[in-house]
């Protein structure tokens, strides 16, 4: 059995969770700050009432809806909240995969009360992140994922062998995991409506069960971690320092991996100095969060001398493979020894027990 978490409206629902004074009110995340020249990453269901969706120019959405709210997406807030529900659902044991970064699938086997757990699941998202989830029940990913449809926002719905037929029926093509863009396309101009229609010519198509947990998963092809300051900094030492963390953060999940990085890319943003990024490969592939620091310190010097504000920041590590060899030379055996006692310290007792004392400069 496969309980599937589909968060409602996610980045949408963060923006209102953290501001009250956007809940219940039409609401769009656009992808840059100019709200009349981008595009629509995310809508309210406020918003998705009024008939504005996600890809649809702002421009649009404001004429549709002048009394439209906006916000610029922010990266972090999405990625740390998404992030928190996933550590949140590994405490309950089953395997669990990270399907995007709104989605999350756990294989809860013969779990004898399903809908309880997905209540008792639906209750701590709520109490924890004030924003709600709906939940999809079913025999394998694929019905599970459409489950999780029928009843949102905030709904639970499970689809078993009583209710497949009613549930198909009722249950428009396009909600169905791949038929989006031409494929759908193609099934509609055949005639094909709902869910049923296809099971009717394709019944293979839902009996399939490709189940995520049993698949090797696929090597990331980037890592990365980025912040937004509460307000503009010159300082460079709070800055570095912040690079610092966002280094530390993303070597630990290499190291958790098995992964190095032989490219390193920073981005910074400021009021001033609008958006810097830059990138910079390395002969020498690593896991090393001070190295990774180090690194990006060098592209950040393309800078020049002049202290510039910066209001958010990202680390990201690319060109990522295995370990080609361990380290040979006595230095980096014992640098490797001391990376591998500070993260089985922080594994044990939780994150930063053991830090850098330059990132305390964050914490003030």
């Amino acid at each position: 059995m496969i309980l599937h978490i589909d968060m409602d409206a996610f980045f949408a629902s963060i923006e209102q969770a953290i501001n009250p004074r956007l809940r219940g009110k039409p609401l769009v995340v656009g992808s840059r700050p100019n709200k009349l020249y981008t595009v629509v990453c995310a809508a309210s269901y406020e918003a998705k009432r009024k008939g504005i969706h996600s890809g649809m120019p702002t421009k649009e959405a404001f004429s549709i809806c002048p009394g439209l709210k906006f916000v610029a997406a922010d990266q972090s807030k999405y990625i740390w909240t998404s992030e928190e529900i996933f550590k949140m659902l590994e405490g309950y044991g089953y395997p669990l995969n990270y399907a995007s970064i709104d989605e999350f699938q756990l294989d809860i086997g013969s779990h004898p009360e399903p809908l309880r757990l997905a209540a008792d699941i639906r209750e701590r998202i709520y109490a924890n992140f004030n924003i709600t989830a709906s939940v999809g029940i079913a025999e394998n990913w694929l019905l599970a994922k459409l489950a999780s449809k029928i009843n949102k926002p905030n709904g639970v719905f499970v689809i078993h062998k009583d209710n497949f037929k009613e549930a198909l029926q009722n249950t428009s093509l396009d909600k169905l995991c791949g038929m989006g863009g031409k494929t759908g396309i193609s099934f509609l101009e055949s005639g094909l409506k709902s869910c049923w229609d296809l099971y009717l010519k394709m019944p293979e198509y839902f009996e399939q069960n490709p189940s995520k947990f049993n698949e090797v998963p696929e090597k990331p092809k980037s890592i990365g971690h980025s912040y937004t300051l509460p307000r503009a900094t010159e300082n460079p030492r709070v800055i570095r320092a912040w690079i610092r963390v966002l280094s530390e953060m993303v070597g630990e999940r290499l190291r958790r991996k098995n992964l190095v990085s032989g490219t390193i890319h920073l981005w910074l943003n400021g009021p001033e100095m609008g958006s810097f990024s830059r990138q910079q490969a390395s002969t020498q592939p690593t896991n090393d969060s001070f190295e990774l620091y180090s690194r990006a310190l060098k592209i950040m010097a393309n800078l020049g001398h002049k202290p510039a504000k910066v209001r958010a920041l990202g680390v990201i590590a690319l060109g990522l493979k295995e370990p080609e060899y361990p380290p040979f030379l006595p230095e980096e055996i014992r640098r490797g020894e001391l990376i591998k006692a500070v993260d089985r310290i922080n594994n044990r007792f939780g994150e930063s027990t053991v830090y850098p004392a330059q990132i305390q400069l964050t914490r003030k």
